[in-house]
C-alpha cells in the first residue's frame, strides 16, 4: 500500500495539513482545476484580479471542510467538488469586500488587491465572484444546500455592518462580540460543512449527523477567529500574513481588548481607550503589556480551545472513518497556532 492509500485507509497519523490534503488529493486537485475555470471573463481586469486573490497562497480550509464532511458521510458523486468551489468564491469574495472596508494593505503576507488596483475594481470583482457562486449554486440545483448558503452570505454582510457599526466602541460587549464573529468568520465554516453534510444525506447520513457537522463547523470556525484574536496581540507579521495591530489601527475591538478593557487597572484601560480612539497602531507593545499582564491574552487564548474543544466534540456523533480523524487533526492543528 502507498502511502496516499494508507493516508485513505487509517486517516492523518500527525497534526499536518499535508496529511490532510493527501487524504483528499484527487478531490482538491479537481478544485483547483474548477476554479481557475470559472473565473473566465470577457473582462480582462475580472480575470487577472479573481486568479490574483484566489490563488494568493489560502489554505482552503472552508473547502477542505466540505471535502471531509461531505466524505465522512459516505458521500458518491462529484457535487461536492462544485460545493467546495463555490465556498471558496463566496470566501474570496468576502476578502475582497473586507480589505476594502478596512483599507488593508497586506494579507498572506503580499499586497490588497484594492493596494493593487484601487478600491472600485476590488469590490466590483468581488461582486462577480459572489454572482459567479450562485450560478454554481443553480447547476447543483439542491434547495436545502441553496438556502444554507443563501442564509450564510446574507448573515455574513450582517455581520461585516455590525462590525463596521463598532468601529471604535469601547463598551462592546463579549457577547456581542461573539455575536460579530459568529457571523462575519464562524458562519461560512459551518456553511462549509453544513452543506458538505447535505449532500450525504441518506447515503447514509441523519439528522443527527447532520446538525453535529454544523456544529463542528461553527465551533471550528469561532476558534479559528478567536486564535487571529491572539494571534494579533501575541504573534507576528510573518507569521499573520498582515501587520500586527491593524486591529487596533482599525479601532476594532477584539477579544483580547474588551477583556483588557474590564480587567487592567483604570490607567491602563485609558491608554486603550485612546489608542483606539486615535487609532494609534505605534502604542501596540505598550498595549501588548497591557493585554499579557491583565490576563485578557490568557483569556483569549482559553476561549479558543474550549471552541476547539467543542467542534471535537461533535464528532462523537459521527461514524469512526479517516475523514472525521481528519477533521479532530484539523482542530489540533489550528489550536496549535496557540502554542
Amino acid at each position: 500500500m502507498n502511502r496516499a492509500a494508507e493516508v485513505k485507509a487509517n486517516g492523518p497519523s500527525t497534526g499536518s495539513l499535508d496529511e490532510l490534503y493527501r487524504l483528499v488529493a484527487g478531490e482538491f486537485d479537481q478544485i483547483n482545476t474548477l476554479i481557475p475555470n470559472q473565473l473566465t471573463s470577457d473582462v480582462d481586469m475580472v480575470e487577472e484580479i479573481g486568479h490574483y486573490i484566489v490563488e494568493s497562497g489560502g489554505k482552503r480550509l472552508r473547502p477542505m471542510l466540505v471535502l471531509l464532511s461531505s466524505q465522512a458521510l459516505g458521500f458518491k458523486g462529484d457535487d461536492h467538488i462544485s460545493l467546495a468551489a463555490i465556498i471558496e468564491f463566496l470566501h474570496t469574495a468576502t476578502l475582497l469586500h473586507d480589505d476594502v472596508v478596512d483599507s488593508s494593505a497586506l494579507r498572506r503576507g503580499r499586497a490588497t488587491a484594492n493596494d493593487k488596483w484601487g478600491n472600485a475594481p476590488s469590490v466590483l470583482v468581488g461582486d462577480f465572484l459572489y454572482s459567479r457562486a450562485f450560478q454554481l449554486m443553480v447547476e447543483l440545483a439542491d434547495l436545502k444546500v441553496m438556502a444554507v448558503l443563501a442564509n450564510a452570505t446574507n448573515t455574513i454582510a450582517e455581520g461585516e455592518v455590525m462590525q463596521l457599526a463598532n468601529i471604535g466602541n469601547c463598551e462592546m460587549s463579549e457577547s456581542n462580540y461573539r455575536e460579530v464573529i459568529r457571523c462575519k468568520t464562524a458562519l461560512l465554516f459551518e456553511a462549509a460543512a453544513h452543506t458538505g453534510a447535505l449532500l450525504a444525506a441518506g447515503q447514509p447520513s441523519d439528522g443527527q449527523t447532520v446538525e453535529a457537522l454544523r456544529r463542528f463547523g461553527l465551533h471550528f470556525g469561532l476558534a479559528y477567529q478567536l486564535i487571529d484574536d491572539w494571534l494579533d496581540y501575541a504573534g507576528d507579521s510573518e507569521l499573520m500574513g498582515k501587520n500586527v495591530g491593524d486591529d487596533l489601527a482599525e479601532g476594532k475591538l477584539t477579544l483580547p481588548l474588551i477583556t483588557a478593557l474590564k480587567t487592567a487597572a483604570e490607567p491602563e484601560q485609558q491608554v486603550i481607550r485612546e489608542a483606539i480612539r486615535d487609532r494609534a497602531c505605534d502604542r501596540i507593545d505598550h498595549i501588548h503589556r497591557i493585554v499579557r499582564d491583565c490576563g485578557a491574552l490568557d483569556y483569549t487564548r482559553q476561549a479558543a480551545v474550549n471552541e476547539g474543544n467543542q467542534a471535537i466534540a461533535q464528532l462523537d456523533a459521527l461514524p469512526r472513518n479517516a475523514y472525521t480523524e481528519a477533521m479532530r487533526t484539523l482542530t489540533h492543528y489550528s489550536l496549535s497556532r496557540l502554542s
